[in-house]
């Protein structure tokens, strides 16, 4: 068994071996610019498109930048925690892309329309994500409760968070179509859920690498947790609006208008 990393990062230059070949240190400090950087631009960007005019030009330029700033982030985490074996940040990064993802090809989606390939084929991610957990949590309850440093309860947490994804999307193929309100309310959640992915990771998991007069600020916590207020109080803005007849329209490229919430 080899013991945790216990870097802040998903991996780090003191975790090379001496004598490791230059052009490994380059790829991995490449990788965690990429990471780090996708990150802050994730967090950055996300928070702008919760602050913003829903449908406006600011909100979709702000969210592409988000969809891809997290994308890049979590590919370059996962790659990186796999060779250190850090189950933790593997989950999460793939799971974090699923969810970005899936949220963005919904709301492209015209109303009523079936999903498309791309995300009847996303499915399949949570389905691996929640059977390789379950299989490293079966492995950790037979070796004396851990694997990897981790306990059991890590890896049984991952595996039920990805078989409810897994659910919530076989019930979304097998209903078909999806109205407005269904779509905006799917991209909201999965949004902002990766959006927490990302502000959780950075200012609860990350504290180490923060001024010590803000290590367990209260701060930290709201701008963490920030993420699922934001969704909490969207939902509710779209359906008060499904509830008083509000016409939710569409833009050609299928996305919300600037008039489809308040």
């Amino acid at each position: 068994m080899s013991p945790p990393a216990h870097s802040a990062m998903p991996v780090s230059i003191v975790q090379l071996a001496a004598g490791t070949p230059w052009w490994i240190y380059a790829i991995v400090i490449t990788a965690l610019a990429l990471h780090i950087g996708g990150g802050l631009v994730a967090i950055v960007s996300g928070y702008g498109a919760l602050g913003v005019r829903k449908g406006g030009a600011s909100h979709l330029r702000l969210g592409r930048f988000f969809v891809v700033a997290m994308l890049i982030m979590a590919a370059m985490g996962t790659t990186l925690s796999i060779p250190i074996r850090q189950p933790g940040n593997i989950g999460g990064g793939l799971l974090a892309a699923y969810l970005v993802a899936t949220g963005w090809l919904t709301i492209k989606r015209a109303p009523n329309a079936p999903a498309g390939e791309l995300e009847r084929a996303a499915t399949a991610l949570p389905f691996i994500v929640s059977a390789l957990f379950l299989i490293w949590g079966v492995q950790a309850s037979n070796h004396g409760g851990a694997l990897y440093g981790y306990g059991s309860s890590l890896y049984y947490s991952f595996a039920l968070i990805a078989g409810l994804f897994v659910l919530i999307d076989v019930r979304a193929l097998w209903r078909g179509g999806m109205s407005r309100v269904q779509q905006i309310s799917r991209h909201l959640w999965r949004m902002c859920v990766g959006l927490f992915f990302a502000t959780g990771s950075f200012f609860l998991g990350q504290q180490k690498v923060m001024p010590k007069f803000i290590h367990g600020s209260p701060v930290l916590w709201i701008l963490a947790l920030a993420p699922l207020g934001f969704m909490i109080f969207w939902l509710i803005q779209v359906r008060l609006g499904r509830k008083r007849g509000q016409q939710i329209p569409t833009t050609p490229e299928g996305l919300i208008t600037a008039r489809a919430l308040p």
